[in-house]
């Protein structure tokens, strides 16, 4: 017994960073750090300290940001190799606070990043990267690992234009082994690193950080499948903070996480001796033959079972080795765990079962009931956000309200998302209508599928997913949608450039993947109202799937159709906004208003566009495409999607009909043939080129008016 006890004992000799701080001090229970503070302002608002106390550090957020001399001295992971844990415990707090304190000034994920504080700095006090490989999942909690890895100077730009990326990304640092955005690949990106350092001959070590939201994904689980299959090296680090969707809690919170084990069992499970004994008797059980290895293998499974969690078999079943609960948020038992884990000589894959609280040790998210996941800028004292005041909604409230409209006239009428009710606006209809809306994880591909089943038994299905995510599920949609011709309705968030979020989440490629498909009805409103409509369009649409595309951000203050009810609309039918002369532009979707801009600028040069919005991709209204041809010299189509989308289908007509041979000129306007990175949304669309001054460019330079062209690029 006194030898297991050595063996998970950790090093507690101090810092050597910090051995002058403590010489200095004159009481040892209590540690306080203060920032100066202006004597002559009585405010204790102004007053900010990090302070350890009997049950742990403390931090005050009434004042201004807090000194952080422990973290000051940490500029990459190599600085807290020789931190002891008490030390580490005080890094954990400072890192905390520094995290809130930037967040405020510049909003993103700050609950997911200071639910897993402690679990990054053990991570990166026993792992040494760029070497080892760590790959967060999804990456909206990995502000610590970039604060720790260098980039502390800079997470003032986190999100802006030319600033840090939302999200680990591989070309910003060394240490982001893997890029990030969409859910649950973490596990497979390591195991393919981890088989490549087999083959190569090298001996590091590799680590996937995969939350319990994104375990709901089929990708993990047949990851975990191959990793069993395999038996590589891989460390799978499971942080279980009950946040199966984005959050939804109340202000009494979520229920109560899975209880941790205590310590002395769960540095059993992980003591080197106790993984020795095991795969022992698996090679000696192995040699014996016949039936006894699988016997002693689950005598093993069962043991396990008594001292561990229920459900840890799951994990064994697929071939992982399972160690947990562990209390997330205790860096002596972190450390210990994977210190023990990264020592261990069997080969084999591991899971680590991680119990950590979203928001932790920051009270206003503690008690938000959305737990303060992403963020504008705030108030750290109160957590209050500056949300800019708008005299317009978001399109994602201006779709809700129209879907139950819809719903309250037809009970047929359902609702599915894919772990995303807030995002995407059904968390309204959820109330409404709580029996007809469903959450089914993070998990599109079953959503789409789920949604075809819906349809089959003559419901109306609208799936409610990003753009971007709606990729996870492509084979379905055409297999499971569009082949069998089922009215399942699409509805596509976040369609075009999404801002801060950048190109993980940028919805450029949905025009030409569901324009394609050959049973697919494809539209695109140009403002708030004709979205309406078009949600009523799709109601209506009942002998095959549609899909309607809206961009991030607030309608432009268009005049709404009576009690919210849209009318459905002519299938495959656009309208002409303003008439002129010689140079007409066919918008598709959010565009057209860049469209209308542009019109407006070009008549103070005596210009006059014909403006028309398309409304529809598929099928195209053919009859307005040849009057806009046959009546103006030049045509340009503008959309906010990718090469193959919507100018490709209308020249494709044009080239078809004839209509090219003429002398028509005609020219495409989208997005380039190129990731955008993050920033604000005018930044976006002045670099993709497709603001009014670029469209204005083009209808110049066409006109054989280059000199004034250039005044608007």
């Amino acid at each position: 017994m006194a030898l297991s006890r050595s063996l998970i004992t950790p090093n507690h000799s101090l810092s050597p960073f910090l051995k002058p701080t403590r010489q200095s001090l004159s009481c040892k229970k209590r540690f306080c750090l203060r920032v100066s503070i202006d004597n002559s302002d009585d405010e204790e608002g102004r007053k900010m300290m990090i302070r350890k106390e009997n049950d742990g550090w403390k931090i005050d957020f009434s004042g201004e940001r807090p000194a952080t001399p422990l973290l000051d001295t940490v500029n990459y992971p190599v600085h807290m190799k020789n931190l002891s844990t008490e030390d580490l415990e005080q890094l954990a707090a400072e890192l905390r606070a520094d995290i809130v304190h930037t967040v405020a000034e510049t909003g993103g994920h700050l609950s997911a990043s200071l639910g897993v504080v402690e679990l990054t700095i053990a991570l990166h006090h026993v792992f040494n990267t760029p070497e080892d490989k760590i790959i967060w999942d999804v990456g909206h909690q990995a502000y610590p690992h970039k604060i720790l890895t260098g980039r502390r100077s800079r997470m003032h730009t986190m999100r802006k234009t030319s600033g840090l990326a939302g999200f680990p990304k591989r070309d910003e640092s060394a240490h982001d082994a893997f890029g990030v955005g969409h859910s649950s690949t973490s596990i497979s990106a390591g195991l393919g690193m981890a088989v490549a350092r087999d083959l190569l001959g090298k001996n590091n070590n590799v680590i996937s950080v995969i939350g319990d939201g994104a375990m709901t994904a089929g990708q993990a689980y047949e990851a975990m499948n191959n990793a069993g299959f395999l038996d590589a090296n891989l460390i799978v680090v499971l942080n279980d903070n009950k946040q199966v969707s984005l959050p939804t809690a109340t202000l009494d919170g979520p229920a109560t996480p899975v209880g941790a084990l205590s310590s002395t069992l769960t540095k059993l499970q992980a003591s080197t001796n106790f993984r020795k004994l095991r795969e022992a008797s698996k090679r000696i059980t192995k040699q014996i033959g016949g039936q006894t290895h699988e016997v002693a293998a689950r005598l093993d499974e069962y043991a396990r079972g008594m001292i561990s969690a229920s459900g840890s078999t799951l994990f064994e079943e697929l071939g992982l080795y399972y160690i947990g609960p562990v209390d997330g948020h205790n860096i002596e038992d972190l450390v210990t765990i994977f210190q023990k884990v990264k020592a261990m000589p069997a080969s084999g894959p591991v899971l680590i079962h991680v119990v950590t609280e979203k928001g932790k040790g920051y009270p206003p998210a503690e008690a938000a009931a959305d737990k303060m996941h992403g963020v504008v800028k705030f108030d750290p004292t109160t957590g209050q956000q500056h949300k800019p005041k708008s005299s317009t909604l978001p399109y994602t409230k201006y779709f809700a309200e129209s879907l139950i409209k819809e719903a309250e006239a037809d009970d047929k009428i359902v609702a599915i998302h894919a772990a995303m009710g807030g995002g995407t606006g059904l968390n309204y209809f959820q109330k409404k209508f709580p029996d007809r809306c469903f959450d089914v994880g993070i998990a599109e591909q079953h959503a789409v599928t789920f949604a075809a089943g819906l349809a089959t038994e003559g419901l109306k299905p609208f799936c409610a997913i990003y753009s971007t995510f709606l990729q996870r599920g492509y084979d379905q949609v055409i297999h499971d949608v569009d082949l069998q011709k089922l009215p399942v309705r699409f509805a596509l968030d976040r369609a075009g450039l999404v801002g801060a979020d950048g190109p993980t989440h940028c919805g450029a490629f949905d025009i030409t993947y569901m324009a394609c498909l050959p049973n697919m009805v494809v539209m695109a409103p140009s403002d708030e109202a004709e979205l309406m409509h078009m949600v009523a369009t799709a109601a209506a649409i009942d002998d095959r799937p549609s899909c309607f595309r809206f961009p991030r951000g607030n309608g432009i203050g268009a005049a709404l159709p009576p009690y919210s009810k849209g009318i459905p609309l002519e299938i495959g039918k656009g309208k002409i906004l303003t008439e002129g002369n010689k140079v007409a532009i066919l918008g598709y979707g959010s565009i057209v208003q860049e469209c209308v801009e542009a019109a407006r600028v070009l008549r103070t040069l005596d210009i006059y566009l014909t403006v028309a919005d398309a409304r529809f991709c598929k099928p195209l209204d053919t009859e307005l495409i040849r009057q806009l041809a046959c009546e103006h010299k030049i045509l340009i189509t503008a959309e906010e999607g990718s090469i193959g989308g919507f100018g490709s289908h209308v020249s494709h007509f044009l080239s078809l009909a004839g209509i090219l041979d003429g002398p028509l000129k005609l020219r495409a306007m989208m997005l380039p043939d190129r990731y955008i990175d993050h920033g604000s949304p005018r930044d976006q669309i002045e670099e993709a080129g497709l603001s009014s001054r670029h469209i204005s460019a083009t209808v110049l330079s066409l006109l054989g008016r280059p000199e004034e062209a250039l005044y608007f690029k």
